[in-house]
């Protein structure tokens, strides 16, 4: 088909998925003309997987996107059906929102947002290949033949390249929920010289709530205090819908042992590596073999809908053998599937092909967001989109990229992990890989990361100087803490008694008295003159949670300044690493590949020893550095 001329813009965006829709949103705030590219128009934002945002690490990310003047928080926020806070018996350092979605109505509204955004073009349309000039991505070519021209392309494909659905003994070419699949554009990447690589995920069956026997499962109700993701959120859902939680049986288990040779992940059918930390129901029943039973979640699809996902039941199993799995499950017994699981295969890129920024190494101007980077889950994609996006928006604008360390985001050390080491399986944001997980709290993402997305141009005045208010405010409370004494008396010690606190006999500073792990801010500022009910209720968060845990973080601040010193330190792109003489074998092949930026990168590439950045020091500090030429 002949191509023709359809458009220029400063920043396309291929995809419409979680990640598509915060690099366009980007985009288009940050002033670039933006085109937002999409399969199907009924796709965008789509949850194929569970209707839910957050949960640990994953909660943080979203209210990261949020700090930074992204999209997914607001919008969850005005679509959940219900919401809980996590962890709460447990550490700062671990509390994350996880949020219930209406899944359609998180779609639309999502939709809405992006068609009455300035500067963003959203259209239907099925890219097959990109331009490339010279080493640089100009644009792209869909289906009908229009070529749109741009200078900087942001690919945020999911799970669509070359996808391919899989049920039992069933296969077929298709995306998820039986959308088009892309395979052109999969192969026009391994045209190009991309390295790929073939990875599973998969659902579980969805069944008709109005016969789910609910006495036979425990409600999960939503938490009564009013919680948002995002912090411009004022008003609250009320009407919350509860899930319900629900175990397989040994029957369950007893019928998938039965029929292993129909599963797809043990015929060899599924040929894609599947998400360790997300396993399908039958590898689950062979690999814990000792449990009796596992927890699923029975969680409703929305406020118009029957639909309840059945977490937990991830499965590619034939459907007759899903049904009977259903029949041994508590509750279930008689649940109609309206859907059944399936796995899903698709072509994802190594990520060590990128930069921080997440630009390709290989071609100039082009950027890679989302699944398409080897990540599972619609945090980590948003998380990538909104990056990606503010970097092709700031590469067509002419300015320096934005790279997030990991001291700074959990967001620093997802596209970290990613680029620098890069990933066998589909990579999932634990609280785990975060070493400096005491500073990046669900509760502080604003003060790491407002004044950040103001100066990007993504966080508007009014919300900036309400920012400013609150952290003046955290100020003034931590000074007044550290300048009242509390002072022994009856009312004192019957408080400290209550709380099985110790009394005290003489003046005890205000903050050292809220060091003690029994009390809590409202207690001590109870016994100040001037108690502070007045003061909003984040900031005596923060003050608590900044005056406890002190010592604690300052030993992760001394840490991060070490790695900071390491950061600064700046590899030239075009190293030769040949020519250092004592850097191992692996360690050179491993730092050619990776191409870090600095020696704190190259310190965290797999196979790459201390003794190894030692001699790199060396070199780098000698100045007569060898260049890679051609």
């Amino acid at each position: 088909m002949k191509g023709y001329q359809a458009g220029s813009y400063d920043v396309i965006v291929v995809g419409a998925g979680h990640a598509g829709v915060e690099a366009g949103l980007a985009a288009a705030r940050m002033g670039a003309k933006t085109l937002m590219l999409t399969i199907s128009l009924e796709g965008v934002a789509f949850m194929p997987c569970n209707p839910s945002v957050g949960g640990p690490a994953k909660g943080v990310v979203v209210r990261e996107i949020d700090a930074l003047g992204g999209e997914m928080g607001h919008n969850i926020d005005k679509t959940y059906i219900q919401m809980r806070m996590l962890n709460t018996r447990k550490g700062p350092a671990v509390r994350a929102l996880r949020a219930q979605a209406d899944k359609q109505l998180y779609q639309r509204a999502m939709k809405e947002t992006i068609e009455e955004t300035e500067n963003l073009t959203l259209r239907q349309g099925m890219v097959e290949r990109l331009i490339v000039e010279d080493g640089i991505c100009r644009g792209v070519v869909v289906a009908t033949g229009a070529e749109y021209r741009a200078k900087s392309v942001v690919l945020t494909t999911g799970v669509y390249l070359k996808g391919k659905i899989i049920i039992g003994e069933l296969e077929y070419e298709s995306g998820p929920n039986n959308m088009q699949a892309s395979v052109h554009l999969s192969e026009n990447l391994h045209q190009l010289g991309f390295d790929m690589v073939r990875f599973k995920t998969g659902t579980p069956p969805r069944v008709n709530g109005r016969t789910v026997d609910y006495s036979k499962t425990e409600i999960q109700p939503g938490d009564d205090a009013p919680l948002s993701f995002s912090y411009d959120t004022t008003t609250f859902v009320k009407d919350q819908i509860p899930c319900w939680l629900t175990y397989t049986s040994p029957e369950t288990h007893q019928i998938i042992r039965d029929n292993l040779g129909r599963s797809p992940i043990y015929s060899g059918a599924i040929v894609g590596t599947g998400p360790r930390y997300c396993p399908s129901i039958e590898t689950k029943v062979v690999r814990f073999s000792d449990k009796s039973r596992h927890q699923l979640f029975l969680e409703p699809e929305g406020k118009e809908t029957r639909e309840v996902y059945v977490d937990g039941l991830s499965t590619s199993m034939p459907e007759e053998i899903q049904r009977k799995m259903l029949e041994t499950i508590p509750g279930l017994e008689k649940a109609e599937m309206m859907r059944p699981g399936y796995a899903i295969e698709y072509d994802a890129l190594v990520p060590t092909q990128l930069w921080p920024s997440l630009e390709t190494k290989k071609i100039s101007g082009l950027f890679t967001a989302g699944q398409i980077n080897g990540t599972s889950g619609y945090e980590e994609a948003a998380g990538q989109g909104l990056m990606g996006g503010i970097n092709a928006a700031r590469k067509a604008l002419g300015k320096d990229p934005v790279i997030l360390d990991r001291a700074q985001a959990y967001i620093g050390v997802l596209i970290d992990d990613l680029v620098t080491k890069g990933t066998k399986e589909p990579y999932r944001l634990l609280t785990s890989r975060a070493e400096y997980r005491l500073l990046l709290r669900h509760d502080n993402a604003d003060l790491r990361l407002t004044e950040l997305g103001h100066q990007i141009g993504l966080i508007p005045e009014k919300r900036y100087q309400r920012f400013l208010i609150k952290k003046e405010q955290i100020r003034q409370e931590r000074e007044r803490f550290t300048r009242i004494s509390i002072r022994p008396t009856e009312h004192t010690d019957k408080l400290l008694k209550e709380k099985g606190a110790a009394p005290i006999s003489e003046p005890v500073r205000a903050e050292h008295l809220l060091k003690r792990p029994e009390l809590g801010y409202d207690d001590v500022a109870g016994l100040m003159p001037e108690p502070g009910w007045k003061v909003p209720a984040d900031v005596r968060e923060q003050v608590e949670i900044q005056i406890k845990y002190e010592g604690y973080i300052s030993k992760q601040l001394q840490q991060v300044e070490k790695m900071k010193r390491m950061e600064k330190k700046k590899i030239p792109k075009d190293l030769d690493y040949s020519v250092i003489d004592g850097i191992a074998t692996e360690a050179r092949q491993k730092l050619d590949k990776v191409q870090p930026i600095s020696v704190g990168q190259a310190s965290r590439v797999s196979g790459v020893n201390p003794s190894d950045i030692a001699i790199l020091l060396v070199y780098l500090e000698q100045g007569r550095l060898a260049r890679k030429t051609g």
